[in-house]
């Protein structure tokens, strides 16, 4: 390990007191020393650094500030990302993979002549690709409230956040900055968000869900008229958030589906309340009250009785037109008189009628 401690201290001397100064070899000859352009590199991608050499050439280095990566054909570095190229009288290269924001920094190549020394340095920007690093998922808040959104991200070059809000209508962008702030939110506001960071290197979206909680809204209800015997169906809408849950009332008494006769089916819009073979008890009026733990709202629907048409009522409808038939005869065409036998009709017509009446006396015994 002698001569590498040699080498080491040979370096140091020629080359690194201080890093990229002119160094002067013996006799006060100047070195030469020259400076690259950046190269700049994206994270997790590979560089390669390249460094002319020539036939006066005794010794070369490669050097990360003041650490050795190659001496000639040895290799001093740990790392096992760097690696040797090329080593000839034309060319001293070497490579680094995976490059990250660690790896940033002056990189030079140190060459013994022999007539003087020189060092060629390049100085590498590794940039990084933008990452959202905070950012709440799923927030819940009520009504009227006042939100703060916050998306923070990193990069290299520091990205630029947007957001916007993503309706089914529209996609609309509300902010030019890593806060979003939405005074007194109401329930039109409730919805997807999206949060996008970039730079030059690229973009990452991410999505968070802003819910609104607010009380339940009822819809009108509507009255039904249903006949003795027959089924009610009785429809109660609500809008709400969360979803809220449904009680029926008739009159003061709450109604529930464990009376036979009844059934309630619930989802989180609206309720059902049906009534099988309703009876005289049944008509009156519904109320029902939708609520959750924001508040309540209610509607009223009356159930109301009809009559449905029966055999008597319609010969009876049935009489009263051929009795105004009898009375009001038909005539057919502009100008229409009866001719000679009108008497005889009248007198048929007054037979069917008697006829029709003495069936609507039996029918009521």
């Amino acid at each position: 390990m002698s001569w590498k401690r040699t080498v080491l201290l040979w370096l140091r001397l020629l080359f690194l007191l201080p890093t990229g100064l002119p160094v002067h070899s013996q006799g006060d000859s100047q070195s030469d020393n020259t400076m690259m352009d950046n190269i700049t590199v994206r994270q997790g991608e590979t560089v390669v650094l390249r460094c002319l050499q020539g036939n006066s050439v005794t010794h070369t280095a490669w050097l990360n500030r003041s650490s050795i990566l190659y001496a000639g054909e040895e290799k001093w570095s740990v790392d096992p990302r760097v690696s040797l190229l090329a080593l000839n009288q034309e060319e001293f290269t070497i490579q680094m993979e995976d490059m990250d924001t660690s790896d940033e920094g002056l990189y030079t190549c140190a060459v013994q002549t022999r007539t003087r020394p020189r060092t060629t340095a390049v100085h590498i920007i590794v940039l990084v690709s933008p990452k959202i690093i905070n950012l709440a998922k799923n927030i819940t808040v009520n009504e009227g409230s006042n939100v703060t959104l916050l998306c923070s991200a990193n990069g290299k070059p520091e990205p630029t956040v947007t957001w916007r809000f993503l309706s089914p209508a529209d996609q609309v962008a509300v902010s030019e900055d890593e806060y979003l702030e939405i005074p007194a939110i109401t329930r039109q506001k409730a919805g997807s968000y999206e949060c996008t960071a970039s730079n030059e290197v690229s973009t990452d979206v991410q999505t968070t869900e802003l819910i609104v909680n607010y009380p339940p809204a009822v819809s009108e209800g509507k009255d039904i008229g249903v006949a003795l015997g027959q089924r009610a169906i009785l429809l109660c809408e609500a809008d709400s958030q969360p979803a809220a849950e449904f009680e029926w009332y008739k009159e003061e008494k709450r109604i529930t589906d464990e009376v036979e006769g009844i059934e309630i089916e619930n989802t989180a819009e609206y309720s059902k309340l049906i009534l099988f073979n309703i009876s005289e008890d049944g008509y009156g009026n519904y109320t029902c009250v939708s609520i959750n733990k924001l508040g309540s709202a209610n509607t009223s629907i009356v159930v109301y009785e009809v009559i449905e048409p029966t055999s008597s009522t319609l010969l009876q409808e049935k009489t009263t037109f051929l009795m105004a038939s009898t009375y009001y005869p038909i005539l057919k065409g502009p100008g229409a008189v009866q001719d000679g036998n009108s008497s005889a009709v009248g007198t048929y017509t007054s037979a069917c009628l008697l006829l029709v009446m003495c069936l609507q006396l039996l029918l009521r015994f």
